[in-house]
């Protein structure tokens, strides 16, 4: 069931959205914004602007959503094309005039390298956990060019735990999360939040050099990944 794009195609055909509900594994339900998905330039915030003029060359966006990012490169005459699992936010992007669109789940695709794989809105937590990340860049190499990067941004949610112990079993930033949307729920599905420092341990090892790019002081940073010569 593709319960996020039935929230996003009802915002965008019929003008509005019911409730998407995020279920999570930490706290009670939050409501998930639809409209912040179909932003404009204007409405974009610092650090996403600051990833877009990091990625160069022929760029992948991953997780692209309807494409608010891909549409914003596009229009500025780059080579771009987005990949992104939910087929009705793939339909939504063709019509909103995206040229290169793949719906695919980026773990399964496999096309000529790029220069830049860009995951933006924590598209990063897209690896579920610490040994997802692992398995994530591993595969990401034989999607770059010699010298490929991968622009990302994420967040440290140590502070979910300012009043405990951090978690001794797992990553504490392995989140569990469930869409629900008029009353259907879809699968549960792990989502990572990483700190940077995390990371770029394991960018090292798995051949990467890591770089912190903007750091906001709330917790939120941009950093690159670029493949070791």
């Amino acid at each position: 069931m593709d319960i996020f794009g039935e929230a996003l195609s009802d915002y965008y055909y019929k003008g509005r959205a019911e409730t998407l509900w995020l279920h999570n594994s930490y706290a009670e339900p939050e409501e998930m914004p639809v409209d912040v998905f179909f932003r404009t330039e204007e409405d974009m915030p610092e650090l996403e602007l600051l990833a877009l003029e990091y990625s160069r060359g022929k760029i992948l966006d991953i997780g692209a959503g309807v494409g608010s990012h891909a549409l914003m490169m596009q229009k500025q005459g780059r080579n771009v094309t987005a990949l992104e699992q939910s087929t009705q936010a793939c339909l939504i992007m063709k019509t909103l005039g995206v040229n290169k669109v793949i719906n695919d789940d980026v773990f399964a695709f496999r096309n000529e390298p790029f220069d830049t794989l860009l995951l933006l809105m924590n598209g990063i937590g897209l690896c579920g956990t610490i040994e997802g990340l692992h398995l994530f860049l591993n595969h990401a190499r034989h999607l770059l060019n010699p010298g490929g990067q991968i622009i990302f941004d994420s967040s440290d949610i140590a502070y979910l735990y300012q009043d405990g112990d951090l978690p001794e079993d797992f990553y504490y930033g392995e989140i569990a999360y469930q869409y629900e949307y008029r009353g259907n729920k879809g699968p549960w599905f792990r989502w990572l939040y990483v700190d940077w420092r995390t990371i770029a341990d394991i960018a090292s090892a798995e051949g990467f050099n890591f770089r912190l790019l903007h750091d906001d002081g709330q917790d939120q940073y941009l950093a690159s990944l670029e493949l070791k010569k």
